[in-house]
């Protein structure tokens, strides 16, 4: 069964969450699955390596970015480092604060975690508005880095994220798009 298939049966739809009217796309029955994981993980790198075969390290987006994050850079004998919400990281960081639809929100980052040069894949669980991997990218960027590209378990596509990242790299990934 394609992977497309597989995600459409294990991503759930839990509706008016987290406020009336918003369709979540609930991905964590997909960690049940070791060897599923283990699939997207492969699938990303494949799909990433198409349009650029150079990646030195990976960079993980709080929480759920985490999770098929280390599979990719284990596969491919990369480091990863984290990108947190303000307050998560002990040792000394950079932050970059974007709005959201109704506030703002700050990531940070190690100051360091990134090496002059290196290319870097930006990974989260799902590529909705692009602003969360838009401030990973500024992140990266500010520490001397590569943004190499992005991936993600899942696009929703009708929120426009990908026009949001486009302008640090046009190699985006997804497993599954909505």
């Amino acid at each position: 069964m394609p992977l497309t298939d597989k995600l459409e049966n294990v991503i759930r739809n839990v509706p008016d969450f987290p406020k009336p009217g918003i369709q979540f796309k609930d991905i964590t029955p997909v960690f049940l699955d070791a060897a599923l994981c283990d699939e997207i993980a492969t699938e990303l790198i494949e799909r990433f390596r198409k349009q650029n075969g150079r990646i030195d390290a990976i960079c993980a987006i709080e929480s759920r970015g985490f999770f098929i994050g280390i599979l990719i850079a284990n596969k491919l004998g990369v480091p990863l480092f984290p990108v947190r919400k303000a307050g998560k990281l002990p040792a000394k960081t950079k932050s970059f604060t974007y709005d959201l639809e109704y506030g703002s929100a700050t990531l940070e980052i190690h100051t360091d975690v990134v090496k002059p040069e290196w290319h870097i894949m930006v990974h989260d669980d799902i590529l909705a508005t692009g602003g969360t991997a838009m401030a990973a990218a500024e992140l990266i960027k500010a520490e001397g880095g590569y943004v190499a590209g992005f991936s993600f378990i899942a696009e929703l596509g009708f929120l426009k994220g990908r026009d949001k990242i486009l302008p640090y790299s046009n190699n985006i990934v997804s497993a599954i798009g909505f």
